[in-house]
């Protein structure tokens, strides 16, 4: 079985049943499943085949949702981006990931046009356009096309993540990268065709996998929440009573939201069998009132980085009142091996641990990515996931923090050489250092300079110069301007005095 094939096979029993609901249209089964043909036949018509990769570069909407199913069809790739990237960042990943078609709507097409980007061939998801529009994908069959054979170690998809060196990394996941994980979770939750799942992530996520691929598997229907809701908590839990979702899964940021700012908790009775959440750290003081309130649910602490997807698991039982660090990260999930590389006794890592052992989180087995566009396969070797935890009694693993300088916000893994390439192109920043101070919903990015001229430049000016080179997740919220940055002895930043003049608010703020 291939991603492809999951909607197809769920068509095949229940045409008529809800498979998604997006805030443009709703699709059942049978009609997702041929607009995913009729699609597929008109990027085939536009020269698409097995192996290549295709972008989808749109907000999100169950038309994005059938283009996905459309492209795999073909046994081609899809690439989703974000729908907020400016163009030069967008650019930059058709170039690196050797696009030539492209799913996305007018306003981001023209914003293409030029700079080498002429080349695009371009599938609309508006009713109207200059190219191939959606009004016109009515002229294609909706007959299958003939099955193109995806084998297990197949390119499914290409999620880009930051990349230390100013360049997002495209991790590469195969069919049986993504099986692996959607069987185990199909498995895991017991999904059936009375499942309704919330599809918060965007899809450029790799959290959303679960949420499309799970509900497919099991006949369910997904609801996807737009990226303008995302973070708006009284909205989300009004969409909560109105869809009755039975399966949640999100960054543990956006419950705390919906529990102090949307009033979940003031529901006696909601729909939840199952709370998943992943991503970053579940603050105890937060989890608590939310495990108490719904004890009918199954609660599960999920744990991986995009290469792996998930790798382990922890299932949130009750909470001891005198506990007050996070809950465990849990064991292998998917089939997947994980265990410690242990960093040298007299190591900074070694000591963070105290008395136990601590080590690197080391992961291979099925969910383990195919390796980096462009870059040598990972094969058969184990991936490092650069976080460091320590073995409980249990067998279960406890997250301490990462072992190099990757950044959390939110649930997004940030590099910052990602952020500090693109501030050394403002001509008026000498030098720069980015840390994150605070952490969950409080997370904030803070960008120290050394000013190249007399007048540093404003936050505001900063912030414009971001949004036009990154994503919106990546664009800094502080600015400190210092004459010079802090070094170590061996002349390389100090990253460490960053973190700690970054959690010291400056006087008068």
């Amino acid at each position: 079985m291939t991603l492809d094939q999951i909607v197809s096979r769920t068509a095949a029993r229940t045409p008529e049943a809800i498979a998604v609901k997006g805030p443009d249209e709703t699709f059942t089964y049978g009609q997702l499943d041929a607009l995913a043909n009729r699609i597929a036949r008109a990027l085939q018509g536009m020269g698409v085949k097995k192996g290549d990769r295709v972008g989808l570069w749109t907000e999100k909407s169950a038309r994005a949702v059938a283009a996905m199913q459309g492209i795999a069809r073909l046994g081609a790739a899809y690439v989703p981006l974000d729908p907020l990237n400016p163009a030069a960042r967008t650019r930059l990943i058709l170039d690196d990931c050797r696009i030539d078609v492209l799913v996305t709507n007018a306003t981001h097409a023209a914003g293409l046009r030029g700079g080498g980007m002429d080349r695009l061939r371009v599938l609309l998801v508006d009713d109207e356009g200059p190219e191939l529009s959606w009004a016109r994908l009515s002229g294609f069959s909706s007959e299958p096309l003939p099955w193109h054979g995806s084998g297990d170690h197949d390119l499914a998809f290409i999620l880009y993540t930051s990349g230390s060196t100013g360049t997002p990394k495209g991790v590469c996941i195969s069919q049986q990268n993504a099986l692996a994980f959607i069987q185990w979770c199909h498995e895991l939750l017991g999904t059936t065709p009375a499942d309704r799942f919330s599809n918060h992530a965007p899809f450029f996520f790799d959290l959303s996998v679960l949420d499309l691929y799970a509900a497919f598997l099991g006949g369910a229907s997904v609801t996807l929440i737009p990226e303008t809701l995302a973070f708006a908590p009284e909205k989300l839990v009004e969409l909560v009573l109105r869809e009755r979702f039975t399966i949640w899964y999100s960054v543990p940021s956006a419950l705390i939201l919906m529990m102090q700012d949307g009033g979940l908790l003031r529901h006696p009775e909601l729909p939840f069998r199952a709370m998943l959440f992943a991503g970053e750290p579940f603050p105890i003081k937060h989890l608590r009132p939310l495990r108490e309130h719904l004890r009918g649910a199954r609660f599960f602490n999920l744990y991986g980085p995009t290469e792996t997807n998930v790798c382990t698991f922890h299932e949130v039982t009750d909470i001891a009142p005198e506990r007050t660090e996070p809950v465990p990260i849990g064991r292998a999930s998917c089939g997947n091996r994980v265990w410690l590389a242990r960093p040298p006794a007299d190591s900074e890592e070694a000591r963070q641990g105290g008395d136990a052992e601590v080590g690197e989180l080391m992961v291979e087995g099925p969910t383990v990515m195919l390796g980096y566009w462009g870059q040598p396969p990972q094969e058969d070797r184990p991936y490092a996931t650069g976080d460091l935890c320590r073995q409980l009694p249990d067998g279960s693993f406890e997250y301490l923090g990462r072992r190099d300088n990757m950044l959390k916000v939110r649930g997004r893994r940030i590099e910052p050489g990602d952020i500090e390439a693109a501030l050394l192109t403002h001509p008026d920043i000498r030098e720069v250092g980015v840390v994150a101070a605070g952490s969950g919903i409080e997370a904030r990015l803070v960008a120290f300079l050394v000013s190249a001229s007399e007048t540093a430049p404003s936050l505001i000016k900063v912030k414009r110069h971001c949004a036009d080179r990154l994503p919106r997740y990546m664009i800094i919220d502080e600015l400190r301007v210092l004459p010079e940055l802090p070094r170590t002895q061996n002349g390389k930043l100090d990253r460490r005095a960053l973190r700690e003049l970054a959690q010291r608010r400056p006087s008068g703020e």
